[in-house]
């Protein structure tokens, strides 16, 4: 009896690992606009209400907006991905829809797509929108009108056929690309590699040779070398020079993101216009974040 009671305790103890302390909570779905943050005023609300309205009509995709007081401790990332599957945003299977969230208190801003979308917003199409519509504008002071402009390119981005925003996602990462090259040359500092290859003339070669000569000199012969760390000298100026030549060279790309998963949702499933709650759509966690 004893042994079944401690055997269920550890099975509880267990259970409740996996449970946060403190259940994630999300604010109600009640519209394509839910600004429980209270930054938006109303006109403007309404304005990008029936513009997200609009896009579902015309091409089945549902953009949502949502601006949230607290992340409650949870990265923005976490946060969106949660709250994606929890509204259901978009058709269920066909997966086409998005959130626009935004968190004031925290600086932090994040486009979610749903798995449907990626063709039209990619990892990398995402965080241009954020770093080059929405940021600014936060940055200097105007979350309402950030929050417009992003909302207004993603619908932009969502409106094309198929094929016109794989085209715009492409010019957009070729862009990226060569600015994001351009920065990294610039951030190395132009250092010659005539000035690497010294280095490792002088690590291999002279540094030894001159080490040897002052070897042989020395009443304690070769027990100084090992002491001294002679031979370590060269491999600690070959992580120099390869320092060197590597600094400002960073991974590139977007991370992710691509032109796959799930299906466009088309205009079908959704009943008539107007706000019906999500259509049990899901995503991956894919998207881009920024801060400000």
């Amino acid at each position: 009896m004893r042994f079944g009671l401690w055997w269920l305790a550890f099975l509880s103890f267990v259970a409740c690992l996996g449970v946060p302390a403190v259940a994630q909570s999300f604010p109600k779905f009640t519209g394509f606009v839910v600004d429980t943050a209270n930054v938006l005023p109303a006109d403007q609300e309404a304005a990008l209400t029936k513009r997200l309205d609009d896009l579902q009509r015309r091409t089945g995709h549902q953009l949502v907006v949502a601006t949230i007081p607290d992340l409650g401790g949870y990265t923005i990332e976490d946060y969106g991905y949660r709250l994606l599957r929890t509204w259901g945003v978009g058709l269920k299977g066909a997966d086409n829809g998005a959130i626009l969230i935004v968190a004031p208190t925290e600086r932090k801003v994040r486009i979610e797509v749903g798995y449907g979308l990626e063709p039209w917003l990619t990892d990398a199409f995402s965080s241009v929108i954020i770093n080059r519509t929405i940021i600014p504008r936060f940055k200097a002071g105007d979350v309402p009108g950030g929050i417009v402009a992003g909302a207004n390119a993603v619908a932009d981005q969502l409106a094309l056929p198929e094929t016109d925003a794989r085209g715009k996602v492409a010019a957009a990462a070729a862009e990226y690309d060569r600015t994001h090259r351009q920065a990294s040359t610039n951030s190395q500092g132009g250092i010659p590699i005539g000035l690497i290859f010294w280095l490792v003339v002088i690590g291999f070669f002279v540094l030894p040779f001159l080490t040897r000569r002052r070897n042989r000199a020395a009443p304690w012969g070769r027990g100084y070398r090992r002491g001294g760390g002679g031979g370590t000298l060269p491999i600690v100026l070959w992580s120099i020079a390869s320092g060197l030549g590597n600094s400002g060279r960073s991974s590139g790309g977007w991370g992710g993101g691509g032109f796959g998963g799930g299906s466009s949702g088309g205009g079908g499933g959704w009943t008539g216009g107007g706000f019906s709650g999500g259509g049990g759509g899901s995503g991956g966690g894919g998207g881009a974040s920024g801060s400000w």
